[in-house]
């Protein structure tokens, strides 16, 4: 909750001054009660919503999940540098990039085992190899789930975790395999 004195915000743990002077410390807006503050024209106020970035426009709005060709002002299409129709990345298409980096970083710290086979044909182990076809079998699986996503609403779903019986929390995404070697 947010307070206001006099329509003016009033920070929490700041100390604070009224119009006739008195001054009052940092704490006393968490230690005094509704009553007191009500007494001295304190308000509270609902803090401003916060939403997910990765979905919605600081403002609520949600962001457009698909590709859309980039126009100007007046609805012309604008075109890049080298002529090819200038493209504006869906939130599909983010985050589906994002997996992939995802997917490419936990690759990278198995990419040796690989290269050493192709140099020295010294089998790559058997729980790395399960584990690499995992990551990337993950990633299409994820970037599937994403897709078929008709909205905004099911994909902050499919970012979210549902509540089990046993009372643990179960991600609603397909999960990357355990490192082998944690």
């Amino acid at each position: 909750m947010a307070f206001k004195l006099n329509g003016s915000p009033l920070a929490v743990d700041v100390a604070f001054k009224t119009s006739d002077g008195t001054q009052y410390p940092a704490n006393w807006l968490r230690l005094s009660t509704a009553d007191e503050k009500t007494a001295l024209g304190i308000t509270e106020v609902a803090d401003d919503p916060v939403y997910d970035s990765r979905f919605y426009w600081g403002n609520g709005t949600a962001k457009a999940l698909d590709d859309v060709n980039a126009t100007d002002e007046n609805g012309d299409l604008i075109k890049n540098e080298d002529g090819s129709q200038m493209v504006i990345q869906g939130v599909k298409s983010v985050l589906k990039a994002q997996e992939k980096v995802t997917a490419g970083s936990l690759l990278a710290r198995y990419d040796w085992y690989v290269v050493r086979k192709a140099e020295k044909s010294t089998a790559i182990p058997t729980a790395i190899s399960t584990y690499r076809d995992g990551v990337r079998t993950a990633c299409t699986t994820r970037e599937t789930e994403i897709d078929n996503c008709a909205d905004t609403a099911a994909l902050v779903t499919l970012y979210g975790s549902t509540e089990q019986s046993d009372k643990t929390w179960k991600p609603n995404m397909t999960q990357y395999p355990d490192d082998p070697n944690s």
